[in-house]
């Protein structure tokens, strides 16, 4: 089931649409080429600053979709080592994780050398030693540390909500394993996770302080786990009908447009899964690609619009048409970059045995090497 849900281009598609939301508004909210070109489109970049990020919530749903997909299909968890799929997931993240950060570090050393006034705030500091550790082990904002990077919050949170998902399937099958009879409920998984979901939208996801936690966005990735789940069922539509309830006492609680949005994502998840030609449409090919390799944009693309807001400002600080036009340079040489990054390094560690150990540490310490060359840059 994992390998279907994986290939359902419409799913591609919608990554490649909430990709280039994201970095739109990251391109809007890091000054200052935003700033010269707001007065020539005022509201698309109010609007791009305040909900591009709403964008999120799609990665978040759709990621709780194909993890129900690989973790426990038709409900029922796998036999696989817990541990083992935890490490798997951190190792197919964390390397491209590194390439970009590391660019991202060298990137920063340079422009903090000649960086004006007002691109100072989105210019990472010089990292040390802590920080990179805690970086390196996805804890950075669990333990307070400054970001080195947009975004690597994401990045962080996806891995905490893996374990999570992954733990909470593990007790369940435990759990289940203790009753007399051998079958294994298909609902167990699905209850235990509900009740999950339930508990982080009515309570962690009301408390900002949480929000560095998988437990606070623990709502939206559960919802789409549900999405994918009760398609599986008898009677799918009561799953349609679960996930509309649940999300309408949570916005009846308090509401949150963040929330909204998930409900709605994993809605629409439920309507692909029952479907065919929507899960046969082969969608639109460069959007498709680019859903491919949206984590390796996402990852790249903060180094690429540091550059290039640095490098317009330069020469055209208070042209607003020539901001705007460097906006849309960010936003292709983010796309170009991306695919650099996919094809050299996430697409190959796609094909490494997550069970070899020492690669990963190899990764760390090659990431290592290039954190302490960047700290030795001006």
């Amino acid at each position: 089931m994992q390998r279907v849900a994986n290939r359902v281009p419409l799913f591609d598609v919608v990554k490649g649409l909430a990709c280039c939301l994201i970095v739109w508004h990251h391109l809007a909210f890091y000054g200052p080429m935003s700033d010269s070109a707001y007065a020539l489109v005022p509201n698309l970049m109010q609007w791009l600053y305040d909900y591009g990020r709403m964008a999120v919530q799609v990665f978040l749903v759709l990621g709780g979709y194909l993890a129900a997909a690989s973790l426990a299909p038709h409900g029922q968890v796998r036999a696989d080592a817990p541990l083992e799929q935890i490490g798997r997931r951190y190792f197919r993240l964390v390397l491209p994780y590194l390439a970009a950060l590391a660019v991202c570090v060298v990137v920063s050393a340079g422009l903090r050398a000649w960086m004006p006034d007002s691109l100072a705030p989105a210019v990472p500091g010089a990292p040390y030693l802590p920080q990179l550790i805690a970086h390196v082990l996805l804890m950075q904002d669990t333990l307070g540390y400054e970001a080195l990077s947009a975004g690597v919050w994401y990045v962080a949170i996806d891995f905490q909500l893996f374990v999570l998902a992954v733990g909470v399937l593990a007790l369940t099958r435990w759990l289940q394993t203790l009753r007399t009879t051998s079958a294994l409920s298909p609902y167990a998984a699905p209850a235990a996770v509900l009740l999950l979901t339930l508990a982080s939208l009515f309570w962690f996801n009301r408390d900002t302080d949480l929000d560095t936690t998988g437990l606070y966005f623990m709502g939206a990735y559960g919802m789409g786990m549900l999405a994918y789940w009760s398609g599986q069922w008898a009677r799918p539509n009561r799953g349609l009908w679960l996930l509309a309830a649940v999300g309408a006492l949570a916005l009846w609680l308090d509401f949150r447009g963040r929330i909204l949005v998930a409900v709605l994502s994993a809605m629409a998840l439920w309507g692909v899964g029952m479907v065919p030609a929507l899960r046969q449409w082969d969608g639109l090919r460069p959007l498709q690609r680019l859903g491919q390799m949206s984590y390796s944009v996402f990852l790249i693309h903060f180094s690429v619009c540091l550059v290039v807001n640095q490098c317009v400002n330069a020469i055209w600080p208070e042209l607003p048409w020539h901001n705007l036009a460097g906006m849309g340079l960010a936003f292709v040489l983010s796309l170009l970059c991306g695919r650099w990054l996919f094809v050299l390094v996430e697409q190959r560690s796609h094909k490494l045995q997550a069970s070899s150990w020492h690669m990963p540490a190899g990764g760390l310490l090659a990431a290592s090497v290039l954190f302490a060359a960047a700290q030795a840059l001006p």
